[in-house]
């Protein structure tokens, strides 16, 4: 199974508090946010956001220009199906993030658990020069994966941990760190997942 039928089976077949990543509200991503103190109009890409919840919030507090990535088209639907006819406000893109070629260049990357699926070094190259290319001047970079005290796998999959300082190692040819912190993500099932969050800024 490749890598699109493997996500489109785990959202045709798995509720939303079914899979690890469920949070109702992603307490985590929205404090970057509101550090980043970015403009309600600044645009703003999810990789990898499915049918999660961020994307509500951000609708809620006012930010009008979203767009919404996963590998998932069932992912995304869900999401659609969710925020009816506020769906209508969200740019919504089915792509692989690691061969992904962005229609314009955005104010803020947020990535929750998207990235550290990449696990061979021409993906993560691609990921970085992608971003290094389509974030604007001063924007902001928000990355969060599974720390080295995380799981190794997850939805089946192998993934690459990361520390802070191989996180800020792939980024630091174009980009300053703000801050890197841990956090335990409780899942669904009641087990921790410890990831490390880094913010940068695009130099």
């Amino acid at each position: 199974m490749n890598k699109k039928a493997h996500w489109e089976n785990v959202f045709k077949t798995k509720s939303l508090s079914e899979v690890s990543w469920y949070e109702v509200v992603p307490e985590t991503s929205l404090s970057f946010f509101e550090k980043s103190n970015i403009s309600k109009s600044a645009k703003i890409i999810d990789i990898g956001g499915g049918d999660s919840f961020l994307v509500d919030h951000l609708l809620k507090l006012g930010y009008t220009d979203i767009t919404v990535l996963d590998i998932s088209e069932a992912a995304l639907d869900r999401a659609k199906e969710r925020l009816k006819c506020q769906s209508r406000k969200v740019k919504w893109i089915v792509a692989d993030v690691a061969d992904f070629s962005p229609p314009e260049h955005y104010d803020f990357w947020h990535d929750r658990a998207a990235f550290h699926f990449l696990t061979d070094e021409q993906s993560i190259n691609n990921y970085v020069e992608t971003v290094q290319k389509h974030l604007n001047k001063n924007g902001n970079l928000v990355v969060g994966a599974f720390s080295e005290n995380g799981p190794k796998k997850c939805s089946g999959l192998a993934i690459k941990q990361y520390s802070e300082t191989t996180m800020t190692n792939q980024f630091k040819m174009n980009f300053n760190k703000i801050k890197c912190i841990e956090i335990d993500h409780k899942t669904p099932f009641d087990t921790n997942q410890n990831f490390v969050f880094c913010w940068f800024k695009r130099k």
